[in-house]
C-alpha cells in the first residue's frame, strides 16, 4: 500500500500548451457588379440635371487617397476602364453625366462610371446618393414617424401658438385666419414638412418672432426698408440695429430675451 501511495505521488503531468483563438479580421466588402441606380437627393427631380463629369477650376473633381495622401483628379472617359486620370491610356472620350427626373441609372458594363459615382466622386452622398431599397425603407419609415409625430403636436397645439409657426410659413396672411383654418392649414404644414414643423415647434423663439411680426405690422414697431433698424411707430426712436447677415425678426425675438428688451416685448404684449 505504501509503495502504491509513492506512486500515485511521484505521478507529474506535463504542462498542456494554450490554445488562442486567432481573431479573424474584418473581410472587407468586395465590389459587386450589378446594374446601379442613382438619385438625386432630398426629392429633387428636375427634368435635367448635368454632373461634372472631369475636374474644372470651376468645379474641381478630385478624390484624396489617404494612404499616399495624394489628390487624383477624376474624369469620365467612355473608352477608359478607370476613373482615375493617371490610369487612363491614349486618347479619351469625354462622357456626360446626366440625371433624368432626378434618376440615373447606370448598367452593370459601365464599371468605370459606377465606380466614380459610388466610390469617388465629391457630390456622393451631397447632391445625389446611390439608391439602396433597405435604406430607402429606413428613411420612409423614419419619415413617417416624423410625419404622425408633426401631426399629432399639431393637432393638441394651442392657436396662438399654431399662429406663430404658420406665421414663419405664411407670413401677415394668418391674420385673416380664423381658429378653425389656422387648425387645417397647421396640420397641412406639419404633414407637407414635418421635421421643418417640429423644428419650430421646439423652438423657444419662434413666439417671441410672432409678436415682433404682429407688433410691425400693427405699427407698434417699424421696419427700415433695408431692414437694418427697428424703430418705436410712435415716436422713430431707434430700439435696435439688425445684426449683418442675421434675419431681422430672429435678431429682434433674441433681442426680447435681454434685460432691456423684456421690457419692450412686455409694453408690446400689453398693446396687443
Amino acid at each position: 500500500m505504501a509503495k502504491k501511495a509513492k506512486a500515485e505521488e511521484a505521478v507529474e503531468v506535463a504542462p498542456q500548451p494554450v490554445v488562442t483563438k486567432k481573431s479573424q479580421a474584418p473581410v472587407k466588402p468586395s465590389w459587386e457588379i450589378k446594374d446601379r441606380l442613382y438619385q438625386l437627393r432630398q426629392g429633387k427631380t428636375p427634368l435635367v440635371f448635368t454632373l461634372p463629369s472631369k475636374n474644372s477650376r470651376r468645379s474641381p473633381l478630385l478624390w484624396f487617397d489617404e494612404k499616399t495622401g495624394e489628390q487624383k483628379e477624376l474624369r469620365y472617359a467612355t473608352n477608359q476602364n478607370s476613373p482615375f486620370v493617371d490610369d487612363q491610356k491614349g486618347q479619351y472620350i469625354l462622357g456626360r453625366i446626366i440625371f433624368r427626373d432626378g434618376l440615373l441609372a447606370v448598367p452593370k458594363q459601365q464599371q468605370n462610371l459606377q465606380k466614380l459615382l459610388s466610390l469617388y466622386h465629391p457630390a456622393l452622398n451631397k447632391v445625389y446618393e446611390e439608391y439602396n431599397p433597405v435604406q430607402q425603407s429606413v428613411n420612409e419609415l423614419a419619415y413617417m414617424e416624423y410625419e404622425i409625430e408633426a401631426l399629432l403636436a399639431a393637432k393638441q397645439m394651442d392657436i396662438s401658438n399654431l399662429e406663430a409657426i404658420l406665421r414663419v410659413e405664411y407670413g401677415s396672411r394668418v391674420d385673416t385666419l380664423t381658429s378653425s383654418e389656422l387648425k387645417r392649414d397647421g396640420l397641412v404644414f406639419a404633414k407637407k414638412n414635418p421635421i421643418l414643423f417640429l423644428e419650430l415647434a421646439s423652438d423657444d423663439n419662434v413666439e417671441l418672432r410672432n409678436v415682433g411680426i404682429k407688433a410691425t405690422d400693427l405699427g407698434i414697431l417699424k421696419l427700415s426698408s433695408d431692414q437694418r433698424t427697428f424703430t418705436y411707430g410712435e415716436t422713430g426712436r431707434k430700439l435696435m440695429t439688425v445684426p449683418f447677415d442675421e434675419h431681422p425678426y430672429s435678431a429682434l425675438a433674441a433681442f426680447f430675451k435681454t434685460d432691456e428688451g423684456m421690457e419692450v416685448y412686455k409694453h408690446i404684449i400689453k398693446k396687443l
